[in-house]
């Protein structure tokens, strides 16, 4: 087995030597990775006997796999590198040093070849945040320009802990709504499959007894035996008409008419709205707070911010503060005026401009908004399920009542 000497700086960016044994370097990277150790330098120096074809050729197959796969970019996978470069960087190790170990250390193939590119592009003499640049679809604008804040205050390695801290937040806050909604949406699909179900396949037996008793049938029973041919004779059009309906939202929803009353009713909208614009209110206000203490120009900032909420209803509020800064006014003042900032919001915002710690009133805003996002997915999480269980025991139980009449009729004049 391959003997390798290793140079590298850990997770404190103190700087790490030896020698270690491995079956390549691939598996020695992984494993002083999870040892939080970040390679510098890696060189073979002997083999010790061991290993076997088998061994190799599983690696080397496992290694096919992930390059053809050619995984996407997660945004935890660029928090980590982002992270990674903080911490060697923050070890005085020079940036094209400290890309081409964080080359080495990604598993991940089109992050790799991107940092690989980048690593290129600044050894030829470009800036870091310029060579991010051309990379638009895995860096945002606001990473592109937290990095050149970075680069013009000389404090590349707080800027980037700082831009991990807020990509894995931001991570975390979409993934946390997307696994508290998975389990509610699953049972209504749930749901809906077995009303399907019935009306497709149990309800058309049970109805040909009924049938072969030429008798009069209730009108809860009439009602479902037609939806009942209706869905079993016409499933596909409505699949079509369902298609066509989801395509038309989509087409309407990109038009700039459309666009905005989407976005106003996603505010506006009951339980949900509230919701929604306390999401929009946390990333408005961690966003500005990262921007502003990593050194980035606040109307700068502004034209950041407006792009990150991505709803058009604040995106509107967020130019209009940015042009009312322009001209010398406060920032707090057009947010109150607009009236889709709470006054807590804008009063808080407000001390931080007289005090002169914005960049930590905003940081309380988020984290307080955070919390309260979180309560409240917790709650239409818990208030959801039964919801369903209900709506869909009360669907079942008019399809039990519906087919139940008639046969009661039938035992009575028996």
């Amino acid at each position: 087995m391959p003997v390798f000497a290793f140079k590298g700086v850990d997770a404190q960016g103190k700087k790490v030597s030896g020698n270690r044994e491995a079956e390549n370097s691939k598996t020695l990277k992984t494993t002083l990775r999870r040892e939080g150790v970040f390679l510098t330098d890696l060189k073979e120096t002997g083999s010790k006997k061991g290993g076997g074809a088998g061994t190799g050729a599983f690696a080397g197959l496992s290694a096919w796999l992930k390059t053809v796969t050619a995984e996407r970019v997660s945004t935890e996978d660029l928090a980590m590198s982002t992270r990674q470069l903080a911490t060697l960087l923050g070890a005085g190790i020079a940036l094209v040093e400290s890309l081409t170990a964080l080359v080495d250390q990604i598993e991940n193939v089109a992050l790799k070849n991107t940092w690989s590119s980048i690593k290129k592009d600044v050894n030829e003499g470009a800036s870091l945040g310029d060579a991010l640049a051309k990379h638009s679809r895995i860096f945002s604008p606001l990473y592109i320009n937290l990095v050149r804040a970075g680069e013009s205050s000389g404090a590349m390695d707080v800027v980037l802990e700082r831009l991990a801290d807020f990509t894995e937040s931001q991570a975390a806050l979409r993934s946390k709504v997307a696994s508290m909604m998975m389990y509610p949406v699953l049972m209504l699909f749930m749901a809906v499959a077995v009303v399907v179900l019935l009306f497709v396949l149990v309800i058309p037996k049970i109805t040909k007894i009924f049938e072969s008793q030429k008798m009069a049938l209730p009108l809860p029973t009439q009602v479902l035996i037609s939806t009942s041919d209706f869905v079993g004779a016409y499933w596909w059009l409505l699949l079509i008409l369902g298609a066509v309906s989801i395509w038309a939202f989509i087409r309407y929803i990109n038009t700039d008419k459309g666009r905005m009353r989407w976005d106003n009713f996603k505010l506006t909208a009951p339980v949900f709205g509230t919701l929604t614009r306390k999401i929009a209110i946390a990333r408005f206000c961690r966003t500005l707070s990262t921007l502003l203490s990593s050194g980035v120009p606040l109307l700068t900032a502004f034209d950041i911010v407006k792009n990150v909420i991505q709803n058009r209803i604040l995106m509107d509020v967020v130019d209009e503060v940015r042009n009312c800064v322009k001209e010398g006014d406060s920032i707090a003042g057009p947010l109150k005026r607009s009236g889709h900032f709470p006054p807590i919001v804008t009063h808080m915002i407000g001390i931080g401009e007289k005090s002169g710690q914005l960049e930590q009133m905003l940081t309380n805003v988020s984290n307080s908004y955070d919390t309260q996002v979180d309560n409240t997915m917790r709650g239409l999480t818990s208030l959801m399920e039964p919801l369903i269980l209900v709506i869909m025991g009360i669907v079942i139980a008019c399809i039990v009542f519906a087919i139940l009449m008639p046969i009661l009729q039938m035992s009575s004049s028996i």
